[in-house]
């Protein structure tokens, strides 16, 4: 629809682990999970699922042709990645912008012989997937634990017993 709503979709994504975007934006598609709207909110609606992402007045939208735009970028992009011979379940999108592009012009018959414009609102979109080093994983249940104050305090009252 508009170059925003893909604005909005793309900037959702970014600084996400490629695996992660994706899933994200299919579950956009689906209704599953809600961009937050935060820039662009004239007539956008109030959803409880908006509320995760603490935006002024729960506004979000599910825009599900951006969201499907995008996640065929992000598919061109893993396949662009797999031909460098880069290792795919380890990028993540780095940078990502959004212009406007030159409206293009077609015209709407009205009544009365007369014509309006129909022009549609393109946009071109950049991406960076970069590679990392490695991704961080949880804890071992193995390693000791580090006790809190109050089991340290436990552990120091039940050495002081008094000597009678």
């Amino acid at each position: 629809k508009q170059w925003y709503q893909r604005r909005v979709a793309i900037t959702a994504g970014k600084g996400m682990h490629i695996r992660k975007a994706t899933k994200y934006l299919k579950d956009v598609v689906a209704q599953k999970q809600i961009i937050p709207m935060r820039r662009f909110m004239g007539g956008v609606g109030r959803h409880a699922q908006a509320k995760a992402f603490n935006t002024a007045g729960s506004l979000g939208a599910w825009p599900k042709k951006s969201a499907t735009v995008v996640l065929d970028l992000l598919r061109n992009a893993e396949s662009n990645a797999e031909v460098k011979g880069l290792e795919v379940d380890s990028l993540v999108v780095e940078y990502i912008q959004v212009n406007r592009a030159p409206q293009m012009r077609r015209r709407t018959y009205r009544a009365h012989g007369r014509i309006n414009p129909f022009m549609c609102s393109p946009c071109h979109i950049e991406m960076i997937l970069t590679e990392t080093e490695s991704i961080v994983s949880k804890e071992d249940d193995d390693a000791p634990k580090k006790k809190s104050k109050k089991e340290k305090s436990t552990d120091c009252d039940s050495a002081l017993i008094p000597l009678l």
